[in-house]
């Protein structure tokens, strides 16, 4: 006997011939079926994830294979031919693009990767990411995310009670530049929460106060948010790259003589160059007792939150207003993965930011609307990011992530002690994170570190050695000048695919490239 549903329901060949007898076509365009073929498309997805697998996985990860096969500009464009036309090509001619895509791209998951702050591969997170590019979705609403939405809010809560708050609010947004952005911007709406209606002439003049080793994205945020880069006032650092509180209070009172309102301190819990760790106690205690919004940028330093080993290094985290976190650097998310968390139960982010669009945010929906946190954002549209590192989790749990930490950690101390053994290896500093900072002085110029050249011709080195070892796609590690350092290497050691067989290849490479360099 037919069910009601059935009775109700006709089926789909019965409505097509209700509906029509023939092909429907409107302005000349025929509208019967899909406009692709869906079976062609799914053998060219099968076809690429072979590709991918044998070619960007396998291949990425095979320290035998180069970390990149250098090309100049002109040449690349050449061999890629990128430019676009009115004719589509067969599956056969796109494979092949792939193929010279991945080619041509540098291997950032090879293990004698070291350039930036991320490298290596975790392939939950790449399956993870895989997944939500299909989906295709936005996390803004629980109508259209409603996984995403739980999820978001579950891995922000664990996140908040690693730091140490009772409270917590926040969202993943796209890069630690754009989580101190939001950070500015909530402390000066909790401030003055007329500026979001009125505007900056409604406000006096604000100071934000961050170190000479901070990340760029404080002075272009400040220049973003139009408070200007003349905001910022920067605080002197010690010899290893951390804050000096005693300069904090200095400025703090230099910019009320100016007739500024210091309204952020922006603390940094691993800076970019040297792995710094501010000392968050002190500056803590300033902001509480200038009435200051504390927000500490640990886009590097962050992960060590699940280490045992290393997390005092964090010690005062939980006495922070804000904190921006990237995941895709030392825990391996995959580009990208940034947090940004807020000590707070009031709603303050979506009061600062909401639009109150109706389209999206109806309030009389059928299901809580307190789930749907886009309003919140700056973003309309917002990848879904929480997946990959959740997945992550649940696959290594939070001891395989401490593992990782500790492991970088371990891998970094073992770099510094082979480096001390060996002839021309010379430190900056001793490391703080995994940052290792060093000069390499070739044979040329040992024993002339007297002479008045010296440190200019040292200069040269690196830039020398660095172009060898990209052109060649051995490895690739990154250089840098800072302040009155001449030009200076920052290795970094974060992939788990590294092994001691890489660390002392690293040894021998850069002793190997950097032999023969001759001063000009």
């Amino acid at each position: 006997m037919a069910t009601d549903q059935e009775r109700r329901s006709p089926s789909n060949s019965d409505l097509d011939g209700m509906r029509r007898k023939g092909p429907v076509t409107v302005d000349g365009v025929l509208l019967d079926g899909p406009l692709n073929d869906p079976k062609a498309g799914e053998k060219f997805v099968q076809d690429a994830f072979r590709v991918i697998l044998e070619e960007a996985i396998r291949k990425g990860t095979d320290v035998s294979e180069q970390v990149c096969e250098w090309k100049e500009p002109d040449e690349l464009r050449m061999l890629l031919d990128l430019d676009l036309v009115d004719a589509g090509e067969p599956s056969e001619k796109l494979l092949e693009r792939c193929q010279d895509v991945i080619r041509y791209s540098v291997k950032t998951i090879h293990p004698r990767f070291y350039n930036q702050l991320f490298a290596g591969l975790d392939h939950h997170s790449l399956v993870a990411r895989y997944i939500t590019e299909t989906l295709n979705t936005s996390q803004y609403t629980y109508e259209i995310a409603p996984v995403f939405v739980l999820m978001e809010e579950t891995v922000l809560r664990k996140i908040s009670d690693m730091i140490g708050w009772k409270h917590c609010d926040g969202l993943f947004c796209p890069g630690g530049s754009i989580s101190n952005m939001y950070a500015m911007n909530v402390a000066r709406y909790k401030l003055y929460p007329e500026v979001k209606k009125r505007g900056l002439w409604e406000v006096p003049r604000l100071a934000i106060f961050t170190s000479d080793e901070c990340h760029y994205s404080v002075a272009k945020g400040a220049a973003f948010q139009g408070l200007g880069t003349d905001s910022v006032f920067v605080v002197k650092t010690d010899e290893r790259g951390r804050m000096i509180p005693k300069n904090l209070e200095e400025q703090i009172s230099n910019a009320r003589s100016k007739g500024a309102v210091p309204f952020l301190v922006n603390a940094t819990s691993g800076t970019t160059v040297f792995g710094a760790f501010d000392p968050l106690p002190e500056i803590a205690d300033i902001c509480e007792k200038e009435g200051i919004w504390f927000h500490v940028d640990a886009a590097w330093g962050g992960s060590v939150l699940f280490s045992r080993k290393h997390r005092h290094l964090l010690t005062g985290i939980e006495r922070a207003n804000s904190v921006a976190w990237n995941p895709h650097k030392m825990l391996q998310v995959g580009l990208q993965c940034s947090v940004f968390l807020l000590n707070d139960d009031t709603g303050l982010m979506k009061k600062c930011h909401s639009a109150n669009a109706g389209y999206l945010f109806q309030p009389d929906k059928f299901y809580d609307v307190g789930y749907d946190t886009g309003d919140k954002s700056l973003q309309c549209g917002r990848k879904v990011d929480c997946f990959k590192l959740w997945l992550m989790w649940k696959a290594v749990g939070t001891r395989g992530l401490e593992e990782r930490v500790d492991r970088a950690f371990a891998c970094t101390r073992y770099l510094v002690n082979e480096m001390k053994q060996r002839a021309g290896f010379r430190l900056l500093m001793e490391p703080q994170c995994v940052n290792v900072c060093f000069w390499y002085i070739p044979p040329s110029l040992r024993g002339k570190e007297e002479s008045p050249d010296f440190w200019k011709n040292l200069g040269t080195v690196a830039p020398f050695i660095k172009e060898r070892m990209v052109k060649q796609g051995t490895m690739m590690v990154g250089y840098q000048q800072q302040e009155t350092y001449v030009n200076f290497f920052r290795q970094i050691l974060i992939s788990p695919q590294i092994s001691l067989d890489d660390l002392e290849f690293f040894l021998d490479e850069i002793e190997h490239l950097g032999r023969d360099f001759q001063p000009h």
